[in-house]
């Protein structure tokens, strides 16, 4: 399975995008700003493709998605939230944008989960690319 995020909009505030699964729009995504020099907790995932694993996140109490070597990241999650507040450089996913905000945010993420979980139930693999668009 691959997976795409495609960024659309990278702000001061918040780095807009949509995610892609097989080439078939999913949702959007919302990540921290986009920085030249990485701030811990405070900057979007480096460009590039990653293996995405199911995995306990001893943080959140349940399984979620997790993005393997990032360079110079740790713990970085695909996880449901609204707001720049509640990612320390994890991806959030929503159904809706709202100028720097994701809507419905729990209904996108846990359409989301029940892809990758029968995925990597069945042995496939899962990657994601980050990419800049036009």
């Amino acid at each position: 399975m691959i997976l795409r995020v495609e960024r659309a909009e990278a702000g001061r505030i918040a780095t807009l995008g949509m995610l892609f699964v097989d080439d078939a729009f999913e949702c959007f995504t919302l990540e921290d700003p986009c920085r030249p020099e990485k701030i811990p907790g405070e900057t979007a995932i480096p460009y590039g493709r990653y293996q995405v694993v199911i995995t306990d996140s001893p943080k959140f109490g349940r399984r979620l998605p997790l993005l393997a070597d990032v360079p110079g990241f740790s713990g970085v999650r695909i996880h449901p939230g609204n707001t720049t507040a509640d990612t320390e450089g994890c991806l959030l996913v929503g159904e809706e944008l709202d100028g720097d905000r994701l809507l419905r945010s729990r209904v996108a993420f846990d359409r989301l989960f029940q892809k990758l979980d029968d995925a990597q139930s069945m042995g496939e693999g899962i990657v994601i690319d980050i990419v800049r668009t036009a």
